[in-house]
């Protein structure tokens, strides 16, 4: 298994471990350089982000992972966590909705979560 797909497949654990909702996987390979994948999620509350920010530092960390950069976290409406190869993404839900990844970031494949268990 690659690196990113292995960071992918523990960062979707680590947020579903704290009922992350809708999580979703964007395969950014063949549209740009910057990652390979980016996870997203969103929480309920503040504490429930940085609860899920703080989940996959912890899984990803004990598996020799760590972030490169972590951005948002104080303020926790969107906590941008760069891995490289893969870049997770957790929003606040109301954030979520007005940044839409998912619709600037179309031209990336959605992959179905189940793939990476």
């Amino acid at each position: 298994m690659n690196n990113s797909k292995e960071m992918t497949t523990l960062a979707i654990k680590a947020l579903e471990d704290k009922k992350g909702n809708d999580i979703q996987v964007i395969d950014i390979r063949d549209v740009s350089v910057i990652a390979d994948y980016f996870i997203i999620a969103s929480g309920t509350n503040t504490n429930q982000v940085q609860s899920l920010s703080d989940n996959v530092e912890e899984t990803l960390g004990r598996a020799g992972y760590e972030p490169r950069q972590t951005e948002g976290y104080n303020s926790a409406s969107w906590i941008l966590m760069d891995y490289n190869d893969i870049i997770v993404h957790i929003f606040s839900e109301e954030d979520r909705l007005f940044y839409d990844l998912e619709r600037i970031w179309r031209d990336g494949k959605m992959v179905d979560i189940q793939e990476f268990k």
